[in-house]
C-alpha cells in the first residue's frame, strides 16, 4: 500500500485465499484464476488548475472478475491510491458479493489525489474526465462495470459520473443504473447512507443470537444489555453506535483519530457528534473520562468492539492485549493476519470484514435494480398493503369488540416504503450470509477462524459459477 508498509496489500488478499483454499476441493487451476485480476486500466490525463498550471493525474480501474456482470466497486480519491491497493480492494469485492448472493464480478477504482487540496470544479473536471476515459474502453456501463462510493468520494461524485455517462450515451435507457451511491433525486435508493452501519449491526445480532456461539463466548444471548466500543465515528461507526444503543446495548467508548471518551453508563453518538461540530474534537465530552490515546479505547474490557476507522488498527502488537469477547470488522482491514492468529487462540470471535461490512454494497445492488426497473420500491404495493391491512383491523375490531390502541393501529396498518424495503432486505442478506459462513465452520472443525470460513463460502460460490459457466468443461 504505502511506502511504510512492506508488504504488498494484493499479497496478503491471496495468502487468506490460498489459506481457505485447502479448504476445498477445486481443481488449482480454478483457484488460479478466480485469484486472478482479470483486468487492470491504468491511465494518465491531464488537468488545467484553477491558478491555470497543468498537472498530470494518475488514476485506475480494475476488474478482479467476470464470473457476473457486471463488475462493482467503489472508487476512491487518496494520495495512497497505487496499483496494488485497487487489485487487493477489487478481488475483496469479488469475494465480498459472493458471500452476500449479490450477483456482481468484484471491481475497484482510484485516483491518486487528496481531494481537500483540490477546488470543487478542479474535483469535477477530474471525475468527468475519469468518466470519460471509463467510457471510452467500456469499462463502465450498467452491464459492464458499475462504480460507487468509496473513501474521500460521495453521492456528489456520483451525480458527476451519471451526468457523464449519460451525455456521451445518449438515448441509453438504462444510464442511471452505470453508478451507484447517487442523490435519490438522481436515481438513488433510500437507506444508502445507513447500510453499512446497519449491515454491521444486522450481522453482529445474528451472532449473537446463536445459543452456542454465546455458550463458547460464555456470554447472554442477544444485544441487549451487551458492551461495545466503537472505534471511528465518521458514516459507519456513527450508525452502528446508533443502531447498538437502540436496540438495548451500551456504547461504553467511542474514539476518534485525537482520543477517545469513555462512560460505563453509556454514550449517545448524536449528542456526541454534536459536541464534536461545535468544539472541533470529541475530546472533553460532558459526562465521560478522556482517554489520552484513541488505541486505548481498543483494550478496553468489553462485550463488542467495533474497529470502523482504518486498516491494520489490530496487529501482532496490540491483539494480545484486546479484551473484546467480539470484534465486528466494520472497516476494511481492521485486523491483520498475525491479530487473527492471537484472537483464535484466545478464543475471541473476529467477524470479518469481507462480508460484515457489505452493506454498502448490498443496498448499492438495491440501488442497481430500481435504476433498471424505473419504478421506485414500494410505489405498486404499499397503498394495497395499507388498506389491506385496515380491513383486517377493522374485521377485529368488530369481531372483538375492542380497539387497538392508536400506536399499534399505525403499526399494523403501515405498508411497506422504499426505505423499510431496503433495510428489510440488507437484513435477510446479513442474517443468511452470517448463517452460511457459521454452517461452513461448524462442519469442519479445522477452520481456524470465521474469516477463513467465510473465503471458503466465496471461493465455493465464484468456482461453481465458473463451473456452470462451463468455462471449464
Amino acid at each position: 500500500m504505502s511506502s511504510h508498509q512492506p508488504y504488498s496489500f494484493f499479497k496478503s488478499v491471496e495468502k487468506s485465499f490460498d489459506k481457505a483454499a485447502k479448504f476445498t476441493s477445486f481443481d488449482p487451476g480454478i483457484l488460479e484464476q478466480i485469484k486472478a485480476c482479470n483486468s487492470v486500466y491504468q491511465m494518465r490525463f491531464p488537468l488545467k488548475r484553477d491558478d491555470g498550471s497543468v498537472e498530470v493525474i494518475e488514476a485506475y480501474r480494475v476488474q478482479h472478475s467476470h464470473h457476473k456482470a457486471p463488475c462493482k466497486g467503489g472508487i476512491r480519491f487518496s494520495d495512497e491510491v497505487n496499483q496494488d491497493e485497487v487489485m487487493a480492494l477489487a478481488s475483496l469485492m469479488t469475494y465480498k458479493c459472493a458471500i452476500v448472493n449479490v450477483p456482481f464480478g468484484g471491481g475497484k477504482g482510484g485516483i491518486k489525489i487528496n481531494p481537500k487540496k483540490y477546488s470543487v470544479y478542479e474535483l469535477e473536471k477530474i471525475t468527468r474526465r475519469y468518466t470519460s476515459e471509463l467510457v471510452k474502453k467500456n469499462f463502465i456501463g450498467p452491464g459492464i462495470d458499475v462504480p460507487a462510493p468509496d473513501y474521500g468520494t460521495g453521492s456528489r461524485e456520483m451525480a458527476w459520473i451519471v451526468d457523464t455517462y449519460a451525455s456521451l450515451k445518449p438515448g441509453e435507457i438504462d444510464a442511471a443504473g452505470c453508478v451507484t451511491g447517487k442523490p435519490v433525486t438522481q436515481g438513488g435508493v433510500r437507506g444508502r447512507t445507513e447500510a453499512t452501519g446497519l449491515g454491521v449491526f444486522f450481522g453482529i445480532r445474528e451472532v449473537c443470537n446463536m445459543p452456542d456461539v454465546m455458550k463458547k463466548l460464555g456470554l447472554e444471548m442477544g444485544i441487549k444489555g451487551k458492551t461495545v466500543v466503537v472505534q471511528g465515528i465518521g458514516n459507519v461507526g456513527y450508525h452502528c453506535a446508533k443502531f447498538f444503543r437502540e436496540n438495548g446495548a451500551t456504547v461504553i467508548c467511542i474514539a476518534e483519530h485525537d482520543g477517545a471518551v469513555y462512560n460505563p453508563a453509556g454514550l449517545h453518538e448524536e449528542e456526541l457528534i454534536q459536541f464534536r461540530n461545535k468544539n472541533g474534537t470529541i475530546l472533553n465530552f460532558p459526562g465521560s473520562t478522556t482517554l489520552p490515546k484513541n488505541s486505548d479505547a481498543l483494550e478496553l474490557e468489553c462485550d463488542i468492539l467495533i474497529p470502523a476507522a482504518l486498516e491494520n488498527v489490530i496487529n501482532g502488537d496490540n491483539a494480545q492485549r484486546v479484551k473484546a469477547k467480539i470484534i465486528g470488522e466494520a472497516a476494511n482491514g481492521p485486523c491483520t493476519p498475525e491479530a487473527d492468529e492471537v484472537f483464535a487462540q484466545k478464543g475471541i470471535l473476529c467477524v470479518p470484514d469481507m462480508y460484515l461490512n457489505a452493506g454498502g454494497v448490498t443496498v448499492s445492488y438495491f440501488e442497481w435494480l430500481k435504476n433498471l426497473s424505473h419504478v421506485r420500491y414500494g410505489r405498486m404495493e404499499k397503498r394495497f398493503t395499507e388498506n389491506q391491512n385496515a380491513r383486517i383491523l377493522g374485521q377485529m375490531e368488530d369481531l372483538t369488540g375492542k380497539k387497538v390502541d392508536a400506536d399499534e393501529r399505525a403499526y399494523i396498518m403501515h405498508g411497506a416504503d422504499e426505505v423499510d424495503l431496503v433495510h428489510s432486505g440488507l437484513e435477510e442478506t446479513m442474517i443468511t450470509a452470517t448463517r452460511e459462513i457459521m454452517e461452513i465452520w461448524n462442519n469442519n472443525p479445522n477452520i481456524p477462524d470465521m474469516r477463513t470460513a467465510a473465503y471458503v463460502n466465496a471461493i465455493n460460490k465464484v468456482a461453481t459459477s465458473y463451473g456452470e459457466l462451463g468455462i471449464f468443461p
